[in-house]
């Protein structure tokens, strides 16, 4: 954390580090603790995912000043506002934060709710009107700054939250599932003027979320959070074309199998990966040696399923059982789990893959896979879960990354 500058009880002059923000944040919940560092340089867009309970929702709490941190400290503009014995209240902390429900004021108009921000930090009352009709017209809004929220469409109510956040102008603005409420029309709209307004005010900001959309179109960077502790980290693009946690797998579409990359090889070269209870063949994304633990992507749409052994393909192939079948837009997700040992007389061929059937005669399951078929391939093998198969993906269409 930084340690040239004083702490400013809040209300201090900015320095050279003006919006970026530095924290350790420690939480300890009833369920898990949380602990995660996190930096953000001025002006980026950090989106945090993760699956339900992760401590998401915790870790912008503590950000905030709504909770106070068992540990670490948190650092922004260079000025302490948490920890080492500070806590500066959320009120003069100029960090905004804006959820699911825009939490508008319902007595006031939409220019009163903008200009609420301003007239809080002392901004003269004309002045402070003016800043709102200037964020309203922004997020093209200029016409409706008489109506009151009940006389605004889910959108709009939105973009009004968004247009308060803003003219309050945070040094640091918190997200909570801003798109998480709206209606499937309002989406795009708000998700376009998030892209553009975040991007103009050059705000520095994190966003929470769920939506793989959100990340792609908003973030620069992204943080996985599972069990309170970070999983997966790094750029949006790299994460979501290589991601190295099954969540960040699955947020992206792609398969995902951990292991122990058998040999050396350079970016390009054929190498094969040791799993639990089988292998596979891919190209390395990167330089990667013996031994490496390693993280292997590859598409479902790349996955291609037989009712038997593959006979004579060069291809990587394994059989699995069908777990269950889900309609998509254009092909049927097929998931099924890697058949890795047969139980004999109660005994586990393979122990590498902890059991998961109870039939004491049935297969041991493995990793997860998932393969788009089309409804006419889906009948045409008879596929129901339970159904024995046979997976099969080219070595071409795999990549290896170093875990």
């Amino acid at each position: 954390m930084p340690s040239d500058v004083t702490a400013s009880g809040g209300d201090g002059a900015l320095d050279e580090r003006a919006g970026r923000l530095d924290a350790r944040v420690t939480v300890r919940r009833t369920a898990f603790t949380l602990d995660v560092a996190v930096a953000v340089d001025p002006g980026e867009v950090l989106a945090v995912l993760g699956p339900n309970g992760a401590g998401k929702s915790t870790l912008l709490a503590a950000l905030a000043g709504l909770l106070v941190l068992d540990d670490g400290a948190v650092w922004l503009g260079g000025r302490l506002l948490a920890g080492h014995g500070v806590f500066v209240p959320a009120e003069h902390r100029r960090v905004g934060l804006m959820g699911q429900d825009p939490l508008l004021f319902p007595h006031l108009s939409a220019i009163e709710n903008v200009a609420f921000g301003p007239r809080s930090q002392g901004i003269p009352r004309i002045r402070a009107r003016e800043s709102a009709h200037g964020w309203l017209d922004r997020l093209g809004l200029a016409e409706f700054g008489r109506r009151r929220p009940a006389q605004l469409s889910g959108g709009q109510r939105q973009r009004v939250a968004l247009a308060r956040a803003l003219a309050a102008e945070p040094e640091l603005l918190l997200l909570d599932e801003p798109l998480g409420a709206l209606d499937a029309q309002s989406v795009p709209e708000v998700r376009q003027v998030l892209r553009t307004h975040l991007r103009a005010s050059g705000t520095t900001t994190i966003l929470v979320t769920h939506d793989v959309l959100d990340a792609a179109m908003l973030a620069d960077r992204v943080l996985v959070l599972a069990d309170g502790v970070v999983t997966d980290s790094g750029a949006t693009a790299g994460i979501l074309a290589a991601p190295r946690s099954e969540f960040s797998a699955a947020l992206a579409g792609l398969n995902l199998l951990t292991g122990v990359v058998d040999a050396t090889a350079g970016v390009g070269t054929a190498v094969t990966v040791s799993a639990p209870g089988t292998s596979i063949s891919g190209l390395a994304a990167e330089p990667v040696a013996a031994g490496d633990p390693a993280t292997v992507v590859f598409p479902p749409s790349a996955v291609a399923v037989y009712p038997g052994p593959v006979a004579g393909s060069p291809r990587n192939s394994w059989p699995a059982v069908v777990t269950a079948l889900e309609p998509g837009p254009s092909a049927i997700r097929v998931r099924a789990a890697l058949d890795v040992g047969v139980r004999h007389d109660g005994v586990v061929t393979d122990r590498s893959v902890p059991a998961e059937p109870a039939d004491p005669a049935g297969p041991v399951t493995g990793p997860a896979v998932s393969a788009d078929l089309t409804a006419a391939a889906v009948a045409e093998l008879g596929l129901q879960p339970g159904s024995p198969v046979f997976l099969s993906v080219k070595a071409t269409e795999v990549r290896v990354h170093r875990s």
